[in-house]
C-alpha cells in the first residue's frame, strides 16, 4: 500500500529546509512534490501522515555496532539490537564480528544474516573476521566469507598485531575489492589500562591507555594500504595523531576512510566524574585536545562518517567497576540528539552536515544502495522531531544495554518514526 507523508521538511541540496509531501510504496521512494502544490493524487488505498512540519531524512546508517549474537545474547540479540537501532532513526547496521562463535566462518555470516531476516527491523550488514578466532595467526576464507554475504573484514575488537600478516590480509581483500576495517590498537602498550593516560588515570591510580597504541597501528596500515591499494578503514578514530596521520594519507592519494564515536566528540576524559564504569570505553575517552582534533577531522573531511560503536553489556558487567568491568557503550538511541543538542541547535554546524554524515557519506564509503532522499530510492526514512527535548533515560532503551555515561542528559532532536524499505518499523506513539 502507497503512504503519503505530507507537509515534511526534508534537505535540499543547498541543505536549506524545504516543505514536502513524500510518496513512498513497494520499497521505494515514488515522488517527492512541494508542499505548496496539491497533494499528490494516488490510486488506490493509501495511508496518509501528517509529518506537521518535522524533518524527515533518509534513514541513518551506522558501520560499526556490536549485536552480540551468536554467543552474548545476555547482552544483545540481533532483534533488540535492532529494534534499538530503528528506535535510533538506524535504517541500515553494520555488525562487529567479535562474537562468539567469532563470525569467522559463512555458516556464521549465513546465521547473522537469517538472524536479521527473522528480526524484520533494520537491515543487517555483517562484517567477518579477518583472522581465524580473531587470533591474529591465520587468516579466514575471504572468498567464502564474501560470498556468504560479509561485506568487509575486521577483527574489530582487537588489532591485528603482526604487520605481515595485516599486509596478506589486505593483499587479498584489494583483489576481491572489498575493505579492511581496523580497529587499531597496539597491544603491548595497553595491557592492564582501561582509561586514557593523563590526568584521570593519575588522580585514581590506574593505567594508562596512550595516544600512540593507536596512532602506531594508523600509521604502520596507511603505509600497508598504500603498498596494497586495498580500501583501509580506521574504526573509532579518536587521537590527534591520527587525525593527523589520516589527513596526510588522504592528501597523497591513498585511499583511507575513517569513522568517529559520538562519545569522542562530546566527552574528554576531563568530564569522567568518577570510578563509573559507564564511562569506560575502547578507545577510551581522551584529552579535550584529541576531542577537539576529531572535531576538526570530521568538519575538513578527514574523518568521514559518524558511526555509535554501539556495544551493550550487562548491568552485572558493567557493575565490577572501572578496571574489570568490559569497554563499551551503548549509543543508538542517543546518538542522533546528543551531536544534534551539542553541534547543531549551538549553531557549530549545519544541520545538512550532521545528517550527510551519517546517511549518504556511509553509504559512500561502503557503496551502499542508500543514503539518499530521492525518487527512486530505497524508502529508508527517518522522521526527526527537533523541537521535541527530553532526558535519557536508559529504563526506556529498547536495547539490552543500559550502560551510557548521558543518563539524566537533556537532549533535543529524537527520532519519531523509522521506515525500512517503505515498511513503519517504529514509531515513537506505538512505544
Amino acid at each position: 500500500m502507497l503512504q503519503l507523508i505530507k507537509n515534511a521538511k526534508v534537505i535540499n541540496e543547498e541543505g536549506q529546509l524545504e516543505l514536502k509531501h513524500i510518496v513512498i510504496g513497494n520499497g521505494t521512494i515514488q515522488s517527492i512534490t512541494d508542499a505548496g502544490s496539491e497533494l499528490p493524487q494516488l490510486d488506490g488505498e493509501f495511508t496518509e501522515i501528517d509529518a506537521e512540519g518535522k524533518l524527515v531524512t533518509p534513514g541513518f546508517i551506522d558501520m560499526h555496532v556490536h549485536l552480540r549474537e551468536p554467543g552474548f545474547e545476555h547482552k544483545e540479540t540481533i532483534e533488540s539490537g535492532s529494534r534499538s537501532a530503528v528506535k535510533g532513526g538506524f535504517t541500515t547496521i553494520a555488525c562487529m564480528p567479535n562474537t562468539k562463535p567469532v563470525t569467522d566462518s559463512a555458516d556464521t555470516v549465513s546465521l547473522v544474516l537469517e538472524k536479521a531476516r527473522q528480526a524484520n527491523l533494520a537491515k543487517v550488514l555483517p562484517y567477518a573476521a579477518i583472522t581465524v578466532n580473531e587470533l591474529g595467526r591465520e587468516l579466514t576464507d575471504f572468498e567464502a566469507l564474501k560470498e556468504a554475504g560479509a561485506i568487509g573484514y575486521t577483527d574489530d575488537g582487537v588489532g591485528v598485531q603482526n604487520a605481515q600478516m595485516m599486509k596478506n590480509a589486505m593483499k587479498k581483500a584489494a583483489v576481491l575489492g572489498m575493505p579492511v576495517i581496523a580497529h587499531c590498537e597496539d597491544d603491548s602498550l595497553v595491557k592492564g589500562a582501561c582509561v586514557s593516560e593523563g590526568k584521570f588515570a593519575e588522580r585514581h591510580g590506574l593505567k594508562g591507555i596512550p595516544n600512540e597504541s593507536e596512532a602506531i597501528h594508523v600509521g604502520r596500515d596507511i603505509l600497508l594500504a598504500e603498498a596494497t591499494g586495498v580500501h583501509y578503514h580506521v574504526c573509532h578514530v579518536s587521537t590527534e595523531q591520527s587525525v593527523r596521520l589520516i589527513r596526510q594519507a588522504k592528501e597523497i592519494g591513498i585511499k583511507v576512510t575513517a569513522e568517529v564515536c559520538p562519545h569522542h566528540l562530546v566527552l574528554s576524559d576531563e568530564d569522567i566524574p568518577g570510578l563509573d564504569a559507564n564511562w569506560k570505553m575502547n578507545p577510551p575517552l581522551r584529552s579535550p585536545r584529541d576531542v577537539q582534533a576529531c572535531i576538526d577531522g570530521l568538519r575538513d573531511g578527514t574523518i568521514d562518517i559518524i558511526v555509535t560503536d554501539h556495544a551493550p553489556h550487562s548491568e552485572e558487567e558493567k557493575a565490577k567497576g572501572m578496571e574489570l568491568a568490559p569497554f563499551g557503550i551503548v549509543g543508538f538511541e542517543t546518538a542522533f540528539p546528543l551531536l544534534y543538542t551539542k553541534f547543531v541547535a549551538t549553531g557549530q554546524w549545519d544541520l545538512s552536515f550532521l545528517v550527510q554524515r551519517m546517511t549518504s557519506d556511509p553509504a559512500r564509503v561502503f557503496g551502499l544502495n542508500s543514503g539518499v532522499l530521492s525518487a527512486g530510492a530505497p524508502a529508508d526514512l527517518t522522521m526527526i522531531d527537533l523541537d521535541q527535548e527530553q532526558e535519557v533515560d536508559p529504563n526506556t532503551f529498547a536495547t539490552k544495554g543500559r550502560n551510557t555515561p548521558f543518563t539524566g542528559w537533556k537532549l533535543k532532536g529524537w527520532p519519531v518514526k523509522t521506515w525500512v524499505d517503505g515498511e513503519l518499523k517504529w514509531s515513537e506513539q506505538q512505544g
